[in-house]
């Protein structure tokens, strides 16, 4: 039998404009995003309302209908809130491009959303102004987008260039949503492998946000000490990137549910990371594995006072639980643990925020939700026994955008989502994550989909055929290609020079830090279908290739 929740809580089905900002509250004007390097450059949620009310009625105005695409590029600041809030709250749908992204990893996005919008980021105007060239993208919806007013840049006119004065802004209003419309209108579109192929727009609707806000938050609480109300003020950091499920959930919508100031980092820089933990006196953290290594083995770590952190939460990628304790002890804190991935908007597993948890634990199921594990022969297992994660719940995303054939393998036939993550769990209801049946490659917390790096190796002239597969590092994974030469090209290609030209073509995650092997065959099925597990063999058996490389760096 599935295994239910052992909470239940109510969800409000709702718009999310009308979750945060319910009209018989009074909005609050304390500062909640905060510039890290600059604390007198804040939002307060009743100044962020008000540019969420003129960017919903500029889009309008724009000519922008339901459920429209707008996509954002760029890298974090106080008014990624003010996007993400706005164009959802206009019926249109948030879709974060990662900043790190090259020429064609942006024409990806474009294409494959459809988007009627472009908010991007000044320094990264000349990228985009390539991807929309190659996809015949309209210039004049093209509109530069910081927390600072820009002047003109190549025609490209500043976003606020199409917002209605603030006076006259102030009587719109978001539609009001039935409990149907909020289940079934999309608010967000992030990225997603799945558990195979290419990147795909996961349908997040206003209703699944919500409901993952309730769930990680009601767990946050469950076993504090203090009443949520009489408890001190929480302090966050927001380094996590906007454009990704995780920092969304974490560094916007929960922060300004609790009224929890975040202080918002561009980018993630270790030595800058420390010093803002230092200055604000954070006090919890929202983080991925690599983040705790640094913080276990970098030497800066000693130079900084880190005694104000009291919570940790990991996810993003499995966290040994030796590191979870190393970190515990070290810093006298408490590390506990989620699991979730795009598909369940960010999080379906919780350790509750306030236990001492040492086991390596992802946790109990979040309220209102329901797991199954499912062997190899498609066969429930029971408490002791490695099963793939299905999952259903509130939480749980509509399908993938446009893509009827890749939700329709997602789902089973009782609507339970296949993870492709092989957990195991106790008689108390407690998760383990022991394995991964999905294709995917998790960097540093993000997604590579092995598929799209074979795509763009096929295009090199030197190379005949190509798979990619994980190469385990310590705590790190790193893409790793096998690469089967022409055979002209035997005699003259190199692996340091598929790595180089690999690393102009995709961001730094992507890029093959796992190195590149040539071998004589990719291997494949008698139906053509790459032999992943073969590939993974062979990585394994690859432990001396750091020491031959000269090391890693963190």
């Amino acid at each position: 039998m599935p295994l239910d929740s052992p909470f239940q809580i109510p969800i409000p089905a709702t718009a999310l404009l009308s979750y945060l900002f319910p009209p018989s509250q009074v909005v609050s004007d304390t500062s909640i995003w905060i510039d890290a390097e600059d604390t007198s450059h804040s939002l307060s949620p009743a100044q962020l309302l008000q540019w969420v009310k003129r960017l919903g009625a500029g889009l309008q105005g724009l000519g922008l209908r339901c459920q429209d695409v707008v996509m954002v590029y760029s890298q974090n600041h106080i008014f990624i809130p003010v996007a993400y809030l706005g164009i959802s709250g206009a019926g249109c749908i948030f879709s974060g491009c990662n900043p790190a992204y090259q020429v064609d990893e942006v024409v990806y996005q474009i294409e494959n959303t459809g988007c009627r919008a472009i908010l991007v980021e000044p320094a990264l105007l000349p990228t985009l102004l390539l991807a929309a060239e190659k996809t015949n993208f309209p210039i004049d919806r093209i509109f530069l987008f910081s927390d600072r007013e820009t002047v003109c840049i190549q025609g490209i006119k500043d976003w606020r260039s199409f917002l209605p004065p603030l006076a006259e802004s102030q009587s719109w209003k978001w539609t009001a949503m039935t409990d149907r419309e909020s289940r079934s209108t999309i608010a967000v579109l992030n990225y997603s492998s799945g558990t195979t192929g290419l990147p795909k727009g996961v349908m997040i609707s206003h209703h699944n946000v919500i409901a993952n806000v309730e769930q990680s938050i009601f767990m946050r609480d469950l076993e504090q000490q203090d009443d949520a109300s009489s408890r001190y003020q929480e302090r966050w950091l927001g380094f996590l990137p906007l454009y990704h499920a995780y920092g969304q959930l974490w560094s916007i919508v929960a922060a300004a549910r609790t009224l929890s100031p975040c202080y918002v980092m561009r980018s993630f820089n270790y030595t800058k990371f420390l010093a803002n933990i230092q200055r604000h006196r954070i006090t919890h953290l929202q983080t991925a594995p690599p983040v705790l290594v640094m913080l276990a083995k970098r030497p800066e770590t000693k130079d900084y006072d880190l005694t104000s952190l009291q919570n940790v939460l990991c996810g993003a990628a499995p966290l040994s639980k030796e590191l979870q304790n190393d970190i515990s002890t070290r810093f006298n804190l408490k590390v506990v643990q989620t699991w979730g991935m795009t598909e369940v908007t960010c999080s379906c597993l919780h350790v509750p925020g306030g236990r001492d948890d040492r086991s390596g634990s992802v946790g109990y199921i979040d309220p209102n939700a329901t797991i199954k594990l499912i062997d190899d022969e498609g066969k429930e297992v029971g408490p002791g026994e490695r099963g793939e994660i299905y999952v259903k719940g509130p939480n749980v995303c509509l399908g993938y955008w446009r893509n009827e054939e890749a939700t329709k393998a997602t789902f089973d036939e009782e609507g339970f989502l296949r993870t492709g993550d092989v957990a195991v769990r106790n008689e108390d209801g407690l998760h383990w994550i022991v394995d991964r049946k999905k294709e995917l490659i998790k960097v540093r917390g993000f997604q590579v989909a092995p598929a799209e790096l074979e795509a763009v190796l096929l295009e090199h002239e030197h190379v005949a055929d190509a798979a990619v597969c994980a190469l385990q590092l310590e705590h790190e994974e790193h893409p790793r290609a096998y690469i089967s030469l022409k055979a002209e090209s035997r005699s003259t290609a190199t692996e340091r020079d598929i790595e180089a030209w690999m690393n102009k073509r995709v961001a730094k995650h992507k890029q093959l830090s796992g190195g590149v092997v040539f071998i004589d065959e990719v291997p494949k099925s008698p139906s053509g279908k790459i032999q992943r597990k073969i590939l993974r063999e062979w990585a394994k058996n690859d432990a001396s290739w750091l020491k031959r490389r000269g090391g890693a760096k963190i």
